[in-house]
């Protein structure tokens, strides 16, 4: 069950220190599994190692080990923004300290970690060298940072240290964020409008379709799925209208058409806009639109690497559309995976991708991120809605 979850549905949770504090030990240990390979040299660990692993109650997350961020020359530099770039999707961090205690180092780490705004817990290991330093446990206790005593060799502590975990996830994690069950009732049919084109892969559905059915199953209600073109049939078999009809953001403006005003009509990448992050600001950053203005940069972000077909939505469709709406003289860039421009501040407008692939935390920091520095963001269904005329009538579900 855990190797399969979504990784974009999993809690993250990335351990990070100085080399040698004993990280690679430690999640062997929290997993039971050798993931890591552990050796007394410093710097072992290179780039970021991933283990799926099922925490319960909690559910599925991803340990990551890293490289010491006290790593040196140019290959440490690069090792140490591997390190950052994980724990800027990270849920709860940490912060494995060895038999020294808090150092300088930490402290800086810790200050790091805190600007991210993320849950940490500082791990003492080694505690069969030696045990903590009563002036770290004090300014652990001083700053409110929940700490855990173990020893990833003889397994002392690890019990309580994952209890800890679970305590410290994120709120969104003990409850499940809203996709569409709050919309929908026991016995409502919800009607999913899935194009299949040269984008649709080869054999299935893509996720945000399979997790929105899943939800409308798990509500017990019933689920129908049909191409844009069966949609005219379709509602006029259905003995009554359904309470909410679901499209791909790319046939909005033809679904719209036929499905009558008085049906709830919304996409899916809206639904994920509110599942991943905070549709409010999505829904401003689409209306930012008509202020773009000639030389502007658009930045189109998205969150998976993937081979761009001929007429990619995100690289090609989007900013076609975006320019024939605004009747501008725009530039659009792309940053793909889990990079994200450090010059946000030269971009007029973010536009992100549905988000399936990563987590709530890592959409939710970005969003952040582009608040703070004064740069909109929407994402992909949400601008296809606006440029379409739509915005209004696919928002309505929500109240906004």
């Amino acid at each position: 069950m855990s190797n399969k979850a979504p990784r974009g549905v999993r809690m993250v949770i990335t351990l990070a220190g100085k080399r040698n504090a004993g990280k690679s030990s430690l999640i062997n240990a929290l997993t039971g599994q050798e993931i890591a390979i552990v050796s007394d040299h410093p710097g072992t660990t290179t780039d970021p190692v991933a283990k799926p692993y099922e925490l319960l109650p909690l559910g599925p997350v991803t340990f990551y080990d890293t490289a010491g961020l006290d790593d040196t020359g140019t290959l440490g530099e690069q090792r140490i923004r591997a390190t950052r770039r994980v724990l800027y999707r990270t849920d709860v961090a940490l912060l494995v300290a060895g038999a020294e205690g808090l150092g300088p180092e930490e402290h800086d780490i810790l200050a790091s970690m805190r600007e991210l705004d993320m849950s940490v817990i500082v791990v003492f290991n080694k505690t069969d060298l030696a045990a903590p330093r009563p002036e770290s446990l004090a300014y652990c206790s001083a700053q409110g940072l929940p700490f855990a005593c173990c020893s990833a060799l003889t397994r002392a502590g690890i019990d309580d240290l994952k209890q800890l975990l679970i305590r410290s996830a994120p709120p969104e994690y003990a409850e499940e964020p809203v996709l569409v069950g709050d919309l929908i009732g026991e016995g409502d049919t919800v009607l999913c409008v899935v194009p299949i084109d040269l984008a649709a892969p080869k054999g299935r559905l893509i996720l945000p379709q399979v997790q929105v059915l899943r939800d409308v199953l798990d509500c017990d209600a019933l689920g129908m799925v049909v191409k844009e073109r069966e949609l005219e049939e379709a509602l006029a078999v259905l003995q009554k209208d359904p309470a909410l009809v679901v499209t791909d953001s790319q046939v909005v403006l033809k679904v719209a058409g036929d499905v009558p005003e008085t049906v709830p009509l919304t996409t899916f990448s809206i639904l994920f806009a509110r599942y991943k992050g905070d549709l409010a600001v999505m829904v401003d950053g689409a209306r930012a639109i008509d202020s773009l203005q000639d030389g502007d940069t658009v930045l189109m972000c998205e969150a998976c690497s993937h081979h761009a077909v001929a007429d990619d939505i995100g690289r090609v469709k989007i900013p076609r559309w975006i320019t024939q709406y605004t009747g501008k003289k725009l530039h659009f860039e792309t940053y793909a995976g889990h990079d994200f421009p450090r010059d946000l501040e030269r971009f007029a407008l973010a536009v992100h991708c549905g988000g399936c692939m990563t987590n709530r935390t890592e959409m939710l920091r970005r969003i952040r991120e582009c608040t703070r520095r004064g740069v909109p963001i929407t994402n992909y269904g949400v601008a296809i809605s606006k440029v379409q005329g739509l915005l209004d009538r696919a928002v309505a579900p929500f109240g906004l």
